[in-house]
Order: structure tokens, then sequence, then C-alpha cells
């Protein structure tokens, strides 16, 4: 008799995530879910992870309005899990107690059954408290080891015994679990380690424990795997439908059905019902842009091993940052940055810590300017790494971020934090005048100022389709780099217009929604990059815009207290053109934003130009405060980091041209400083 292996369906979790960095509104994919129950499918992964915040930094939806429709949609047997990562629980920085238990009182009352807990340090510290809510609040805790091949050349950990170490560590403290995953999000482990550790875990857990084992394709080999898996004792694997399999996400249903004929395995499907219901979700799905490299099997992948929802997140990321073209610099980076590290595992968090690191070594210079999230990585503010880091590492670590390090437990760290927990989420919901709830607190303390904006109905949207791509196109005469939000190189609130760059014509579209207040520049005056243009009063207070690059101004069609909306054409600049993108082979490091040392300010005015693009999320410094040079003026995100923009000068601020909440690009004038 042939054994039934259980799946769970990932498709609208971990699929979402590897093809389309998460960016997918849940309306348009629920017919898909209501197609896979009829197919007979009642194991869903359907939420948690990067989805959680995504929604909400990308989508302007909420996510437990989504589990609750998700639920209704997959019917009251199915069992509903989504992913956390132990105490971050679903977001990239680490949470205190309260919110740890919030986490899994939300999940519990908005629909799920099942919670998979993992730690990319694989630090059993991490898991104590958060699997311990997890059971209390009446969910199933599916506890977690991760797995990566480390990069050629490194040995120290990831091991099978290392692996079981682990195991013993999570038996010795008692958590309590009803299933145990191994989880290689990298799909980077070679099928002989993967069936040497299943096989020695079912020898410690005994036959009545659920084993599960989960991989992507992007190595290549996660068929093998999986057979290794179930070979060696797994009970259950995760797989996914199309058009969010294969490549950067799991196998396909089908495709491991075919696998497994003539085996002594069975999936236990009707595979005609389920190619009914991935027809249903290919419609679903088709007027999203799919990143090419989404479906790519990448035989690097082994050096540089970023799982694929990172992988395809940083490039959409690098997309709307105008800057893919030094994807393949980062990756190069990557392998030392993981080398050095501790090696964790390159899963979320640690993934994207071992990515922005490599990011600012390829941008800034090699280990000139430290990840946050690597940094404290190193230092031991996120528990116990596999192996010591680097100890030089460690050393620039605690030099250049003024921290030193630390061997207390990361909850003992949060719980200490007063930025931190759900009486800082609630100081930050009562000063914007929001409603207090148990969602409301938990967005807040999850997203920051993100969950903040989507409350004050301020979100912005990111989510890229081929419709929406073909409405507002991309600026004429600039290289397209995939879907998503498109501009000419410029600077103020300007995104760029109609491409005349080349006739020597630019038109000036607002970036922002507002009210003109004061127009500061006529008509045939010769401006300068950076020349003020006009005041707008924004959702986020009053605001000065600057023309983008010198020329003459040929129109601007303002006046005061007439409305501008975002993307509307403020005026003409003729006699200059954006600067052209940088060819990838000659484009230079970006250098530091370290200031210089202090001088006045030219009587023409010190401009502070972004030397990275990205998203201003606060302003640290008020127009006509006095400033020195290296103070702090602004804070803009860029690549999920917060990067601080110095005074390049000493003087008097004059103006904040771009709002929190707008884009920036390199380039971009940021502050005046006269």
């Amino acid at each position: 008799m042939k054994k039934r292996v259980k799946f769970m369906v990932t498709a609208f979790r971990d699929g979402f995530q590897s093809v389309y960095g998460a960016r997918v509104f849940s309306r348009d994919y629920m017919p898909a879910v209501e197609a896979a129950r009829a197919a007979g499918i009642n194991y869903f992964e359907a939420g948690g992870g990067a989805l959680f915040q995504s929604l909400y930094f990308y989508c302007n939806e909420d996510s437990f309005d989504m589990m609750d429709t998700f639920r209704e949609k997959a019917g009251p047997e199915a069992d509903l899990q989504t992913l956390a990562r132990g105490v971050n629980v679903v977001g990239l920085d680490s949470q205190s107690s309260d919110v740890i238990d919030l986490h899994a009182r939300l999940f519990k009352k908005h629909g799920i059954s099942t919670i998979r807990n993992f730690d990319a340090l694989n630090d059993v510290n991490n898991l104590i408290y958060s699997g311990e809510c997890i059971v209390k609040a009446g969910l199933r805790h599916e506890i977690c080891i991760t797995l990566m091949e480390l990069p050629p050349g490194c040995t120290g950990a990831h091991t099978a015994e290392f692996y079981m170490a682990t195991l013993d560590k999570i038996l010795e403290a008692g958590i309590v679990f009803h299933s145990l995953c191994f989880k290689d999000a990298s799909g980077t482990s070679v099928p002989s380690k993967v069936y040497d550790t299943v096989k020695a875990a079912r020898q410690k857990v005994g036959e009545g424990v659920n084993i599960t084992f989960h991989t992507h394709e992007t190595a290549g080999n996660s068929i093998l795997c999986y057979k290794a898996a179930l070979d060696a004792g797994a009970d259950q694997i995760d797989l996914s439908l199309e058009p969010v399999s294969g490549g950067t996400c799991q196998p396909d249903v089908l495709t491991m059905w075919h696998a497994l004929r003539g085996t002594d395995y069975d999936l236990g499907i009707d595979p005609n019902k389920v190619r009914e219901a991935e027809e249903v979700l290919k419609e679903c799905m088709a007027d999203y842009f799919l990143p090419p490299e989404a479906k790519k099997v990448d035989p690097l992948i082994a050096w540089f091993p970023l799982p694929g929802g990172a992988l395809t997140a940083n490039t959409q990321m690098m997309r709307d940052n105008n800057i893919l073209d030094r994807y393949e610099e980062v990756m190069a980076a990557m392998g030392d940055a993981v080398a050095k590290g501790g090696f964790g595992t390159s899963v979320t968090p640690v993934s994207q810590f071992y990515f922005q690191q490599a990011f600012n070594n390829v941008m800034f210079g090699p280990w000139q300017r430290f990840a946050e999230g690597y940094g404290k990585m190193v230092l031991g503010y996120f528990g116990k790494t596999p192996v010591p880091p680097d100890p030089e590492i460690v050393k620039l670590a605690r030099e250049k971020m003024n921290l030193e390090p630390t061997d207390k437990t990361a909850l003992e760290i949060n719980d200490a934090d007063p930025k931190k927990g759900l009486a800082a989420a609630r100081a930050m919901l009562e000063k914007e005048k929001l409603p207090i709830s148990d969602e409301n607190l938990f967005i807040a303390a999850a997203c920051r100022e993100k969950g903040i904006a989507f409350l004050k109905g301020q979100a912005v949207v990111g989510v890229r389709k081929k419709s929406t791509e073909a409405k507002e196109g991309e600026p004429k005469g600039q290289p397209s780099s995939g879907p998503g939000p498109a501009r000419e190189s410029g600077g103020g609130l300007f995104p760029g217009g109609t491409g005349l760059a080349a006739q020597g014509r630019y038109d000036l579209l607002s970036r922002v929604e507002g009210q003109v207040m004061a127009v500061l520049a006529q008509p045939g005056a010769a401006v300068d990059s950076g020349t003020p243009l006009y005041t707008l009063k924004t959702a986020a207070g009053e605001i000065q815009v600057a023309s983008p690059l010198a020329g003459r101004l040929e129109s601007l069609t303002l006046a005061p207290g007439t409305p501008l909306s975002a993307g509307a054409k403020a005026g003409v600049l003729s006699g200059g053109s954006p600067v052209s993108p940088v060819p990838p082979q000659a484009a230079p490091p970006v250098q530091p934003a370290s200031p210089p040392p202090a001088q006045p300010a030219s009587s023409a005015g010190e401009a502070v130009k972004a030397n990275l693009s990205g998203t201003v999320i606060r302003h640290t410094a008020a127009v006509g405060q006095s400033v020195k040079a290296g103070d702090i003026l602004l804070v803009i995100e860029s690549m999920k980091m917060e990067i601080e923009i110095p005074a390049t000068a000493s003087g008097v601020l004059q103006s904040l041209p771009a709002a929190p909440g707008t884009q920036v690009f390199t380039g971009d004038i940021l502050a005046l400083i006269g």
C-alpha cells in the first residue's frame, strides 16, 4: 500500500512572496482559493511572513481582513497556516513579549489554525516564549529548524549533526510542538544532507511526530530533496500552484505528483481537478508583472544563498529605485557577508541582513556602513549565531555603530526597550488620534511608520500590473527595468514626465497631492537645480518644491489656492535635461553619507542631495532651524533600511522639499541650507 504524503499549498503566501515580492491584492486571488478548495485541497499557507507587512506597505490592505476572507473562502475545516519568525513574529525587527503574545491571539482570532515558528539563527531561546504563546492561544505549533548549504569554502555549521544538536536543545527546553519542520528557504541544501537530517530526526522523535520538509526550486534540486526527505521518514512536504511554482518557489503539486508516479508515495489528489484550480489562479494573476528571475533556476545560488522570497522582493525594490543594474554586484558581495556573519540561516530576517550588508558594501564601499540588522546580529542583539562572527567584522560593527556587543537574549533586550512593545504602539496611535484596538496596536508595533500611514489612509500602493504599466507607461527615452514606478532622473518632488529631454524640454509632474500656497518663480525665469518654484500644503505639512535641474522655466501653470494632484503637470522646463542613467559597468560606488568638515553654506544655498534612492520616512530637523554639518536632517528608507541624511554644511535650513512618504532618487535635492 502506498504511503499518503501530506502537503501544504504555499501558493498564496510563499508563492506570492517568491514571485511578486508579496505585492498582491487579496481580492484578485480569492477565486483561486475557492477553486483549490473545490479540487480537494484543504491545507493552505494563508499569511504571515513577509505577506503580513506587504499588504500594509504595498497594497493598502489590512492583513487581518485578508485572513478573515481567506477563512471564509477556504471553509471552516481547512487548516490555515501562517509563518512566524520567533521573536520577530511577522516583522523584520524583533519584538517584546507583549507583542509576541498578541500576535498569537490575533492570528487565532482571525481564523488561523497553525503557526510555523522558526528562528533564523537556530537559537532555541528565541523559540521558547513564542512557542508558548502559540500553544496558549489554542493554535497548532509547528516548530522549525532552518537549513541551508554554506557557500563553498565555508565550514563550521549547517550539517546534520548541527541540526540534531538544535533539535536536542528544543527537546531539552520542553517546548510543546505538534509538528517538526526542516525549512530550507534558499533551496541550497543537498539531498544527502536532507536525508541524513530527517532520518536522524525521525529516530529522535519517534513515529508519532509529524515531520515536514520545506524547500525551493531555486537551486534546481527540490524534487531530489523532497524524495530524499520522504525516503528518510518525512510525512509532509510543501508544494505550490502554477504560476507561482518552480523557480524561486516550491515545486508544483502536479510536478511532484508526476515525480512520485511509480513509487511507494501518493499525494492523494485528482490531478485534473488540480489543473482546473491552476487555470483559475493563472487567470487571477494574468495581469501581474512576473519578474523573469522569479521563474529561474540559478546555478550560482550556492555562492549567495538568497531565499526565493527575498530574491524577488529585493529585485522589486531595486526596480523601484532604478538600481537593478547593480544586482549582480550585490549578489557577488553576498557570499562575503554570509561567510563573516556567523552562519545564520539565509531566511528572513537574516537573509535580508545579508542582502542589505552586501548592498551597502557595493554602494558605499566594503564594510564602510553597516546595515542595522547585520551589525546588531554580529554584535549579538538577536541571539547567538551558529558560529562566532568574524572578529574583525565585530570590531568594525562596534566602532561604526557605537554599540557594544551583548550576550543578553533578544527578549530581555526588547522588553527593556521603551521604543518597543504595546505601550509604545499605543503612544503612536494616540499621537495620530487613531482608534485603539488590538489589531491597530499590532499593526503599529509590527509596521511602525508605514502601519500608521495605512491607518491614516495615507498608504502608497506599489503593486505592478501590466494594465497599470500600459496605462501609465514609463518615460520615453529611458531604459526599462520592468514595470513599476518610473521617472526620469531629477530632483525635488518631480518624478519626471514626458521624456522630452532630448528636445530640451522637461515636464514637471508633481509627485504628491496638495494645495498650492504660493508661487515662487515666474515663467521665463532662469532657474538652477534646487531653485524653489512653489509651496504646497500636503497631508504631511507645508513643503517647498524645487526645480529638479537648471534651465529656463517655460511655464508654471499654478495659482495660490488651487489643488494639485499627484502626477499632475505643474509646468515645463526648457534648456536642461535629466541626468542619463550610468551604464552598469561604469557605475561607481556611492560614497558614504559621512559629513565633510564643517563649512558655511554658499550664498546660493547648499543643496543636500540623495546618494541613494528610497522613500522619505521622517524629518528630524525643521525649516528655519540652524544646523551644523553632520546634523541629521531627515531619514529615508531604502531596501528596508533606514538611512540618515546629514547636513553637508553649517547654516540655516531653508527647505525640505521632499515630504514624508515621498519617493526620492539618487541626485534628488533633499534639503537646502543657506
